[in-house]
């Protein structure tokens, strides 16, 4: 493995909270400012894995248990992938230094001293074959941050040649978002819904996974009062650093219940919209830029209503060259890498943690 050049090669792994598949991803990095951003993929959870895992997050008692076998598959499932990817891409296993496997979140109160990501990396290092860092958020939530969001120092990293300020969004299942200032200031924070909601509304009333291209909201009206009445949770006057669980704002489904499948949909929309825009009560200059990631980027209707919504430029991340279904499995590809290093995962200003702080658990291959 050639690493004359400063920079070693890295495989970053996870599901979302949307839980609609497994990202993998390859970079090349210092765990710095030097990126190189590799192939990226997703491939699909075995279904029975992903109804096992809906229904836990859906049960919090549950999801504090025991779930030994659930974590086995989840972290097979990972392996699978990563096996199909480098395979897919024809890559040198012995080049790639490390595998960063998140895992999947099952739950996350961090005001509690509580995140739980499934993945056994003992059980991926030795299948693999290739050392594995998994357990990301852990040492930050124990020292009193939030755990999230961890992705702030790569957006940084991606964005290092980029005038400022500019907004990184993340829109996931639950949004996050990441400040940039021109002092070099980083500032993140869960923002609100995502696709989760919309997701899980499509889903409830008509049986498909998503809302495609924003087809059905867009045929809806938004509800604005049940917008006002949404946005009057506590969370949204929150300072951050703040993170969020996927089921926080699971009422809304309850508060669009009256209405029709697109007025639903629209509403839902709207919700998450006001949210994201939101956050610019939170920084210290609103951004003329906007570079969004994830899934929602590809929603015309949730796009085009930020725009609006922000009288600002709103663009998919690909306008600066990165793949935006795999930002995020990049990223724990290049907190891999930090990890490895000693380096710093979080921030005060990322997740609240007292001082910059390292973390994730390294597991050695067998050799």
């Amino acid at each position: 493995m050639s690493v004359a050049d400063g920079l070693r090669a890295a495989i970053g792994v996870i599901s979302g909270t949307s839980m609609d598949g497994i990202d993998v991803a390859l970079i090349r990095s210092d765990g710095e400012a030097r990126v190189e951003a590799g192939p990226g993929a997703t491939y699909p959870y075995p279904p029975e894995i992903a109804a096992e895992l809906r229904a836990v997050v859906a049960d919090s008692g549950r999801a504090a248990g025991p779930l030994a076998a659930l974590e086995a598959a989840v972290t097979d499932a990972h392996v699978a992938a990563v096996e199909r990817f480098i395979a897919e891409f024809a890559l040198d296993r012995g080049s790639v230094a490390l595998v960063g496997m998140h895992g999947q979140t099952v739950l996350h109160r961090p005001r509690e001293r509580l995140t739980r990501q499934l993945c056994d990396g003992a059980r991926a290092a030795a299948a693999l074959g290739i050392d594995v860092v998994n357990d990301f958020r852990a040492a930050d939530v124990a020292a009193g941050g939030e755990g999230a969001p961890l992705v702030p120092l790569y957006h940084a990293a991606m964005c290092a040649a980029l005038a400022r300020p500019l907004m990184v969004l993340n829109w996931g299942g639950v949004g996050n978002v990441t400040w940039l200032g021109e002092a070099g200031e980083i500032v993140a924070f869960d923002s609100g819904p995502a696709n989760a909601l919309i997701d899980d509304f499509v889903a409830r009333r008509l049986g498909r996974d998503r809302d495609e291209d924003g087809r059905l909201a867009a045929a809806g009206r938004a509800d604005a009062t049940i917008v006002a009445a949404l946005m009057r949770d506590p969370y949204f006057d929150r300072a951050p650093p703040k993170s969020l669980d996927r089921n926080h704002f699971h009422a809304a489904l309850g508060a669009v219940a009256s209405l029709d499948d697109a007025d639903g949909a629209a509403t839902l929309a709207a919700f998450t919209i006001e949210a994201t825009a939101a956050a610019r009560r939170h920084v210290a200059k609103a951004p003329a830029r906007w570079l969004v990631c994830g899934g929602g980027r590809r929603n015309p209707t949730l796009m085009n209503g930020l725009a609006a919504r922000l009288a600002a430029r709103v663009e998919a991340i690909e306008a600066i060259g990165f793949d935006g279904d795999v930002v995020e499995a990049q990223c724990f590809a290049y907190l891999a890498l930090r990890s490895r290093a000693g380096l710093p995962l979080s921030l005060p200003t990322t997740t609240g943690v007292p001082e910059p702080l390292t973390g994730g658990r390294r597991w050695p291959a067998a050799r």
